[in-house]
């Protein structure tokens, strides 16, 4: 059987295409080369993610560009969209580009199919919108398997985090594979949960949680942390040294803590107003080298952090209640930055064999 160049790539290659825009606009290039006359086109696919329903990518064929819409999960940031809502935005999108009428193809059956859609400056012949349809169908493969990679991405950074994702997924599924790494360390939990938790209903408790998590996980995102562990009401989170540079991994730690008190009493002062109680916390910071890896028994891993530093920044937070301080901060830790901090003397960590050096800052 004959084919065409483009239908002989997607056959062939395209599944080895790294992402979902790249195959959108190395076929929209097939197919120009082929002779169609096309403006611009979209993608529109589904990937499961905690924030995000669906995908649809533009591309502009004068550009070769490819930009991204997308469409949010239920109460992601908004009530959930109208069914098709991204779609329709690619739509409107490619009316924009050009005169011609849009020629779109679902790939598979089912309201969540993925679909092509495609511009020229006129009216696609009938001829022409064959050709696009019969390329819809030999992209199925390399879009089911490009969806597939996808979905175990999304899948794992929503699980493990993207830097951890990454190392995953580029090392052997053994124990014992990981790396030392240096980084400035953050723990933290709440106070009085297990009284929280005691005294109100399971959904009243998750959205505690949640609103907790999604004000401390937030704020280690933005400065270029990453979450490692959800403990119960704890978190574990690294900040990684790059470029033997501890300085910027501390700084960057240390404005996460800032926008956490921020996000935490904004979160305090609407819970008053619903009649709630505040929801008290400790944060520890510390500085220190640990192991990066796979743990655990031999077909069930976990990566996940080890070493004496993750053992004393947890230490370090327990000590948040009996000083009666928000945040407490190693000496290590604390020798890195040129903040205002307050001495609290030397104190002795349960599990740890020296005297540790604890700072703080002014609490207003």
């Amino acid at each position: 059987m004959h084919l065409s160049p483009t239908l002989a790539w997607l056959l062939d290659a395209a599944a080895a295409t790294a992402s979902a825009d790249r195959l959108l606009a190395e076929l929209g290039a097939h197919l120009i080369a082929d002779g169609l006359p096309l403006v611009g086109g979209t993608l529109t696919l589904d990937v499961p993610h905690p924030l995000i329903a669906r995908r649809t990518w533009l591309w502009r064929a004068e550009s070769a560009e490819v930009i991204e819409a997308l469409g949010f999960a239920p109460g992601a940031f908004a009530p959930a969209p109208l069914a098709g809502a991204t779609t329709d935005a690619g739509q409107r999108w490619l009316t924009g580009l050009a005169a011609g009428r849009i020629h779109e193809d679902l790939i598979g059956a089912g309201p969540d199919a993925p679909s092509l859609a495609w511009i020229g400056p006129r009216a696609f012949t009938s001829a022409e919108a064959a050709e696009l349809q019969q390329a819809a169908r030999f992209a199925a493969a390399p879009l089911a398997a490009i969806g597939a990679r996808a979905t175990l991405m999304a899948a794992l950074e929503a699980y493990l985090g993207r830097r951890s994702t990454a190392r995953v997924l580029n090392a052997p599924l053994r124990r014992n594979v990981g790396e030392t790494i240096q980084a400035a360390l953050l723990f933290a939990d709440l106070r009085g949960f297990t009284v929280l938790s005691d005294n109100n209903p399971p959904a009243l408790v998750i959205a505690a949680l949640d609103a907790w998590f999604d004000r401390i996980a937030g704020s280690v995102h933005v400065f270029g942390g990453e979450v490692l562990k959800f403990i119960g009401d704890g978190i574990l989170a690294i900040f990684p040294v790059t470029d033997s540079a501890p300085r910027a991994a501390c700084d960057a730690a240390l404005r996460a803590v800032a926008a956490v008190r921020t996000g935490m009493a904004h979160l305090d002062g609407e819970r008053r107003a619903q009649g709630l109680p505040p929801l008290p916390f400790g944060v520890a910071l510390h500085l220190g080298e640990m192991f990066w890896g796979n743990i655990g028994a031999a077909n069930r891993l976990d990566f996940t952090a080890i070493g004496p530093a993750v053992n004393l920044v947890s230490r370090l937070e327990g000590l948040c209640r009996p000083l009666g301080r928000t945040v407490l901060i190693s000496g290590t830790l604390a020798e890195q930055i040129d903040a205002n901090l307050i001495s609290l003397g030397m104190h002795e960590l349960r599990g740890i064999a020296s005297p540790c050096a604890v700072f703080t800052l002014p609490e207003d």
